[in-house]
């Protein structure tokens, strides 16, 4: 009630205020119907019985035709609430997910949690809501009926009530049984979606078709499915035996309901008018009541999903990063010291004992081979991942110390695996600063700086061209362009410390050796940490580091670590063999 009331106060209130009218309309249709048998049986013996009867009748059309443009009136509203209700979900929901600290990302668990409130948000408060309103409306039309019913005799209404009992206990079961069955499937309906993303998105489309990969994903698509049925088939038939239970009882309790009618009828109890009125109140009733129990039992089943969803609301609150509320920091020094990180779920360390130093206006590169940890320091320097050891300083003040956000905003991150943004040129670049002021000048000197202004002007609406071919008017980029694009985005940043991993992986040698070169200028007294597998693009770094196995083995300039002869030597060398004759290297 209160999630809803928060979500839509008004229509909600119009919402009650229709229901209680409503269930006043159905008491006075009762009523109504007695008018009608009455006046039929007396329509020949008295000259104002015809009028009467006349009136009898269109008064109950009357009151049926109001029944019906209120419950027309009542959907649309009640799709109104339901929706904002939705909304209010959606709107935790995302505000957890997308302030989660990152680590969580890579829990399995937390996905299918996820994965489960997400559709939960996006259904159950819609059920919850009409539950709520059908709960309403059936008490307030059932305790109409019921006054109706019990002044034509006090004995039926005790056992119409007994019918919605044996329903309302089956139901609870059911609820529980469904959301027993939606948790068990969370992650094959999970790895289901996941196959048939890959069986129609374009980005997959060329490799599956390149590979021949189309049978063997539908192979695995139609397992997952056919798997999903037969679990459904179980769950379906044991809520079946709960629910043919329920009704089978409360229909034997009904019948008994219209037996005592008769025996009343039979012993010239009731009038004809009042037997049929006391009929129809009868059938009015148990609908009612069959509602009330349905609307009960859609509430407490939606419930035990937004349980689940506000206990994963509350859980990740308490482990949520802190909003941004800083400014960039401007540093000396940055350092980090001892630090040392494992993944959830896992056992072993992604880094350990990790100390570097990053000066103000220094390049600073990070190079080693695949799975040495250098992707995670990079994250770590950049506040994304938590240390579980260790400390970072900004000129000597621990960095969780500093007001919250402040090492996010004073850092600019572009990942090898970065994002392509299906929006425009201009706003791909001007999500390096969200919130500030999209500045014309800015943008195109940060894609300049990047090498991406030629590309970038010479499409059809310039900058303001989308970067993809999904919309109208759209046209997509090459992975260099794309590249470049993604690094425009943390010039655009305008950070004091710029991370780039990878930022030639798509480059060509020309392209890359354009950005090394310039990086320096680009930066203008910013530092930047590089990470990179390509030795040649690091040599003329201030200080090079080299990582194994989630260690740093190895420190110093190009020509110091040449002279030292270790890791960095050889994989520089090895390098170096695929270009030069064997006695140049």
């Amino acid at each position: 009630m209160s999630l809803v009331v928060t979500a839509a106060r008004r229509p909600f209130c119009w919402l009650l205020a229709l229901q209680l009218t409503g269930a006043a309309l159905l008491a006075l249709q009762v009523v109504s119907v007695q008018w009608v048998l009455g006046g039929i049986v007396h329509a020949g013996t008295s000259s104002t019985a015809g009028g009467q009867l006349v009136l009898a009748v269109i008064g109950l059309a009357l009151l049926t035709a109001s029944t019906a443009v209120i419950s027309s009136i009542q959907g649309s509203i009640g799709r109104y609430v339901g929706e904002s209700v939705a909304r209010a979900m959606w709107q935790r929901l995302l505000d957890i997910s997308t302030r989660v600290g990152l680590q969580r990302f890579e829990s399995p668990d937390f996905f299918d949690r996820l994965e489960r409130v997400r559709t939960s948000a996006l259904t159950r408060p819609f059920l919850v809501t009409n539950g709520v309103i059908g709960v309403v409306g059936s008490a307030a039309a059932s305790i109409g009926l019921a006054v109706t019913l019990a002044s034509f005799n006090p004995l039926l209404l005790p056992l119409l009530v007994l019918s919605g009992v044996p329903v309302l206990l089956t139901s609870r079961h059911e609820s529980r049984l469904e959301f027993n069955f939606n948790v068990s499937q969370t992650q094959p309906l999970r790895q289901r979606a996941y196959t048939s993303i890959l069986l129609t998105g374009r980005d997959e489309a060329k490799e599956v078709r390149a590979f021949g990969l189309s049978r063997v994903l539908r192979d695995r698509f139609d397992t997952l499915y056919s798997q999903n049925l037969s679990d459904l088939r179980t769950h379906l038939k044991r809520r079946a035996r709960f629910n043919v239970v329920g009704q089978l009882t409360s229909a034997a309790v009904l019948g008994a309901t219209l037996l005592a009618l008769v025996w009343l009828i039979a012993r010239g109890q009731l009038s004809i008018a009042a037997a049929g009125a006391a009929l129809v109140a009868v059938r009015m009733l148990a609908s009612q009541i069959q509602g009330l129990t349905g609307s009960i039992q859609t509430i407490f089943e939606s419930g035990l999903f937004i349980d689940d969803l506000q206990e994963f609301i509350d859980v990740e609150s308490t482990e949520s990063d802190l909003p941004v509320t800083a400014a960039p920091l401007s540093f000396r020094e940055v350092e980090v010291n001892g630090a040392s990180f494992t993944y959830p779920g896992r056992t072993s360390p992604a880094i350990t004992g990790v100390n570097i130093r990053i000066r103000k206006g220094e390049v600073v590169a990070l190079v080693g081979e695949n799975g040495s940890g250098k992707t995670t320091l990079a994250k770590i320097v950049a506040g994304l991942y938590p240390l579980d050891s260790g400390v970072i300083t900004w000129d000597g003040i621990d960095a969780e110390r500093l007001p919250p956000g402040t090492v996010r905003e004073s850092t600019a991150v572009i990942f090898q695996d970065f994002v392509r943004y299906a929006l425009s040129g201009r706003l791909n670049i001007a999500f390096g600063r969200p919130g500030a002021e999209d500045e014309e000048a800015r943008v195109r000197f940060a894609a300049e700086s990047a090498g991406a202004s030629g590309f970038l002007e010479s499409l059809p609406y310039g900058y303001n061209t989308p970067l993809t071919r999904l919309f109208e008017g759209g046209r997509d980029l090459s992975g260099g362009q794309w590249q470049r694009v993604a690094i425009a985005r943390a010039f655009y940043r305008d950070a004091p410390l710029v991370v780039l991993d990878e930022p030639s992986s798509a480059l060509d040698p020309r392209a890359e050796y354009d950005l090394f070169t310039s990086l320096r200028q680009t930066l203008e007294g910013r530092s930047a940490l590089v990470i990179s597998h390509r030795f040649s693009t690091v040599r003329n770094a201030d200080r090079i580091y080299v990582m194994a196995e989630g260690t740093i083995i190895e420190a110093g300039t190009h020509d110091e670590l040449m002279e030292q002869g270790g890791s960095y030597a050889e994989l520089f060398r090895l390098q170096a063999a695929a270009y030069l004759p064997d006695d140049a290297v």
